[in-house]
């Protein structure tokens, strides 16, 4: 459980104290809604990250026209009488750099080098973390100069740089917070525009705090395009285009990329709403005066003078999905490069011990709740598929959503021996070259078991599949809770690193030896 500041309503606002009470318990998102959300989430990722890059890349051109704004200006004093003082010629040594580069062309490859340094370490890249961005654009100036300056200081000391640093430092400062205003207001007035802003929906109707939130977000520049707001449940107000719990609705209709909560909720309807922004891939943005909310890594950010707590943005898991994606691609072409032998040895093995195909194909449910061929070599008899209904007595969990028969009648001899040695998910390497799975993830379900999917359960579809995963590493087939799988999912994709995929890589292989709930 992650717990923060407890949520102070303003005194003079006592309906936001009772509306826990009055609030009707959040209705059931249908499943085609819920599907059609899960579709879209690979859109609305990839452009929360193309605005992402957008404003970094134009931060980053107008970092650079500082620069070389700088570099002029100290070309310029060259020039001057200006330049026969102590710390101008420092200055202007230090900016011109060990190679003598020519200072109008910016300020030396040196100073140009621990200038992009300085900032990116004191984070002026990042979507501001601050209230006070003009201080840490101050920090990032130090930062630089300080890279500059080391070498001159060891060489002349403190006293023969001091003066110089002190320019240096005013200079960058101000060439970089001008060219920050001139980006941002670009950004805000010229770029993106109404097409490249995010449609954005508020949640809750409180005046008192949505005339902050509101404000914060509409000033922000070039961000988001305000669609309008939910009201309350039972509460629908005069210019609402709906209630939170039609959030899902609202999302599949009006394409909604970005969700900000401008009132407290109570637990259960702000669980809610939390799963349909994540399902949908929506960026959602909680006031930093919260409530308990556990499931989430959230971040303090800033828009303007509010403070937000940003819960699994997905732009921050963009940079993940290509990592991701990479180590799926090289891993399961050396996987199925090396595997080749075993590969063909069990297909000739199969082939030998019934009739039959080899290869087992299935319908599976990916994501985004996608339909794929999931490949596995057969290990039951040929048509065992086709029996299933008649042994759903024999099912140990007694879900219909997590099939499992110990000593199963209709797998074979050698197929019980695959199974025992996790043989038999070879194939899937395949799967996991195509795109529909990955080497670590959720276990694939059926397409006809998210009829029975509450709300929370759809979590799990918002990754790709994967051969092996938490809950294989944890016991596999012993695990017989439905809401222990989910919960294993989800913790998975919450706490998702390259990390985290290693270590259960590792794990994978003593939990195939070991055999527990292999069957």
């Amino acid at each position: 459980m992650i717990v923060r500041p407890a949520l102070e309503p303003p005194k003079d606002a006592p309906a936001a104290r009772t509306i826990a009470t009055v609030a009707a318990p959040p209705r059931r998102v249908p499943q085609r809604v819920h599907t059609r959300l899960q579709q879209r989430r690979p859109v609305a990722v990839r452009r929360h990250a193309v605005r992402k890059a957008v404003r970094v890349l134009l931060t980053f051109v107008g970092d650079f026209a500082a620069l070389a704004t700088i570099g002029v200006v100290l070309s310029a004093v060259a020039d001057t009488s200006l330049a026969q003082a102590d710390w101008a010629r420092t200055l202007l040594s230090v900016a011109a750099g060990d190679t003598g580069a020519g200072l109008a062309s910016g300020a030396g490859l040196a100073y140009g080098a621990a200038f992009f340094v300085g900032l990116c370490a004191a984070g002026a890249y990042s979507r501001r973390t601050s209230p006070h961005p003009a201080a840490g654009l101050l920090k990032a100036a130090v930062l630089a100069a300080s890279l500059a300056f080391w070498a001159p200081l060891l060489a002349w000391g403190a006293s023969g740089v001091l003066t110089p640093y002190a320019v240096a430092v005013a200079a960058t400062w101000t060439a970089v917070y001008a060219g920050r205003r001139l980006s941002d207001w670009f950004i805000g007035h010229a770029w993106p525009g109404v097409g490249g802003a995010a449609p954005t929906i508020l949640v809750g109707s409180e005046a008192d705090y949505r005339r902050a939130v509101d404000n914060a977000v509409s000033a922000s520049g070039g961000d988001y395009r305000m669609v309008g707001y939910l009201s309350l449940p039972g509460r629908r107000r005069h210019g609402a285009v709906g209630r939170v719990d039609e959030l899902a609705d609202v999302i599949d209709h009006q394409r909604i990329e970005t969700v900000i909560v401008c009132a407290p909720l109570p637990d259960d309807l702000l669980a809610t709403v939390l799963d349909v922004s994540l399902t949908a891939g929506c960026e959602l943005l909680y006031p930093a005066r919260s409530m308990k909310l556990g499931g989430v890594r959230p971040k303090l950010v800033w828009r303007h003078d509010e403070a937000f707590l940003e819960l699994g943005a997905p732009v921050l898991k963009a940079w993940q999905l290509m990592v991701k994606r990479l180590v799926d691609i090289v891993g399961s072409v050396a996987g199925l490069v090396f595997l080749a032998p075993v590969l063909a040895l069990v297909a000739l093995a199969v082939k030998l011990d019934s009739p039959g195909p080899v290869l087992f194909v299935q319908k599976r449910a990916g994501l985004g709740g996608r339909c794929f061929r999931m490949l596995k070599f057969r290990t039951m008899r040929d048509g065992a598929d086709h029996e299933k209904p008649g042994l759903a007595h024999l099912n140990l969990t007694g879900d219909p959503r997590l099939f499992k028969i110990p000593n199963d009648p209709r797998v074979t001899r050698l197929g019980a021996w695959l199974r025992r040695w996790s043989l038999d998910e070879l194939p899937q390497l395949w799967n996991v070259l195509l795109g529909d799975m990955s080497l670590i993830g959720p276990r694939p379900f059926f397409e006809s078991d998210l009829a029975d999917y509450q709300d929370h359960h759809f979590r799990r579809l918002s990754v790709k599949p994967g051969v092996t995963g938490l809950w294989q590493v944890k016991g596999r087939s012993s695990v017989v809770d439905f809401e222990e799988v989910v919960r294993l999912d989800r913790e998975y994709i919450e706490r998702w690193s390259p990390l985290l995929d290693l270590a259960i890589l590792l794990r994978t292989v003593p939990a195939v030896l070991r055999r527990t709930g292999a069957y």
